[in-house]
This record gives C-alpha cells, sequence and structure tokens, in this order.
C-alpha cells in the first residue's frame, strides 16, 4: 500500500460507512477489502481511484449527507447493528437509505435525543473532547434529593481514576410520597454510563434517565421512536460550533 493517500477510516467516513471509530472497528473485524485485497490493520491509506469494498460493497465517496434526530425510545441498542438480534436506533429509521449511525451513544435502557448521520467528519468534531456540547439529562432517581448532595458534581468528582468536567445540576422535583426526585444535569463529556455513575457517587441511584437536549436540538415534537430532519441551517450550526441553545419565543 502508498504511504501518500487518506487513512482508510478516514474515508469510510466520509462515504457515510460509519463514524471513524466506527470505521476502525470495522477495519479490525476483516471486512474491509482495498484493491481486492484484504485490510484488517489501522494504518492503511487509499489513493484517489482505490476500490474501498466494505462487506462487499463498493463505499461511494460522493454519497449524499443526510442528518436526522432522533427520540431514542428504551430497549433499543445505539448501534448500527447487534450480534444479538436486538432492535437498533438504525432500524428505526425505516424510511431512510442512506447508511447512517448515532452519533455517540445512549444506553439500552436510557431515551432521549440522538444524531443519525453519514457525516463522518461532523460526528467526530460533535464526539470530539474538545468540541465541549452540552448534553442535558433528566434523571429519575431514588431518594430525595437535596443541593448540598448534589453539589460536588458542579466542581467534578473522581470516576474509575479521572476527575468529571463540572456539571450544572437543578432539582426540578422532589415526591416525597414515592421518595423520589427529578434531576436535571447538564455535562459535555461523553463517558459509558456517565450520568448513572455520577448520580449514584453522590448517592442517588439513577431509576429512569432522558436525554433532552443535545446542542441546541430538543425533543419538541418527537414522541419516543420519531425523528425529524436536521434543517440546513442547523447543520450549518452545528458544522461552525454554534452548540447554543436559544430558547423558543
Amino acid at each position: 500500500m502508498a504511504e501518500n493517500g487518506e487513512r482508510l477510516q478516514k474515508v469510510m467516513a466520509q462515504a457515510g460507512v460509519a463514524s471513524r471509530r466506527g470505521a476502525e472497528k470495522i477495519i479490525l473485524e476483516g471486512r474491509v477489502e482495498v484493491n481486492g485485497e484484504l485490510v484488517s490493520k489501522l494504518g492503511t491509506k487509499v489513493q484517489p481511484g482505490d476500490e474501498v469494498k466494505v462487506d462487499g460493497v463498493p463505499i461511494d465517496g460522493s454519497e449524499k449527507k443526510v442528518y436526522y434526530l432522533l427520540n431514542k425510545p428504551r430497549g433499543v441498542v445505539t448501534t448500527a447493528s447487534d450480534d444479538k438480534g436486538r432492535q437498533t436506533v438504525v432500524d428505526l429509521l425505516r424510511d431512510v437509505d442512506a447508511r447512517i449511525y448515532p452519533v455517540g451513544r445512549l444506553d439500552y435502557d436510557t431515551t432521549g435525543a440522538l444524531i443519525m448521520t453519514n457525516d463522518g467528519e461532523l460526528a467526530n468534531q460533535l464526539m470530539h473532547p474538545k468540541g465541549r456540547v452540552d448534553k442535558v439529562y433528566t434523571a429519575k432517581v431514588k431518594g430525595i434529593a437535596n443541593m448540598a448532595d448534589l453539589a460536588p458534581l458542579k466542581k467534578g468528582i473522581m470516576l474509575k481514576g479521572r476527575r468529571t468536567a463540572p456539571a450544572k445540576v437543578a432539582i426540578e422535583q422532589v415526591d416525597h410520597d414515592r421518595k423520589v426526585s427529578f434531576i436535571t444535569l447538564t455535562i459535555h463529556e461523553g463517558r459509558n454510563h456517565q450520568v448513572k455513575d455520577m448520580l449514584f457517587k453522590v448517592g442517588y441511584p439513577v431509576e429512569k434517565l432522558r436525554r433532552d437536549r443535545y446542542a441546541f436540538l430538543d425533543l419538541v415534537g418527537l414522541q419516543p421512536g420519531d425523528y425529524r430532519d436536521i434543517s440546513h441551517d442547523e447543520v450549518k450550526r452545528l458544522k461552525a460550533g454554534d452548540y447554543r441553545f436559544l430558547r423558543r419565543k
């Protein structure tokens, strides 16, 4: 293979096969061919005109980019495919012909805002830690919450040997009869199970979790399982790094 050219995972992401991380996983699984040669190691570079196939199907670098916002329901996995046969978020977008994938992850039992696209460059921009994209969650937790317990989250706490970034936190409702509380938490990191782990660490196990907003994209008008096009202007804002939430009048 030639040393010049683009990295294979970047070419795959630009063609809408998967995000760069997802493309790396596909390569390591031995599902990619370049000019008829099986490639299963990272670092391969391809030249203009090289034929790249994924699962035997040629990729098309000119595929039209599409962007959707999904209200992910419970009991659906945030992957493009699942070896256990469970329903995936891609299955929910039945009318979409493009090869799309989720930007980031939501747990199996977590609901809410999830971007679906075939634009690998935007996906990587949004998931990169430097992007600092706000993600707003509402959690139903066990216990009668108080701000004294939650205050450490505002400064960051240690989770699995790493300190979390400062979060915004508010108590939305307390149900004394059922001994549960509803807490809003805003973070810009994306570690696995992070919101659940943060709230558990300060004494409030999560019973239900919903992501209400990703950047400025919220769930207004979307029932669980519904999705909509992300508008041209919204895509422009995301690409420009303008993630501010502007409240509707």
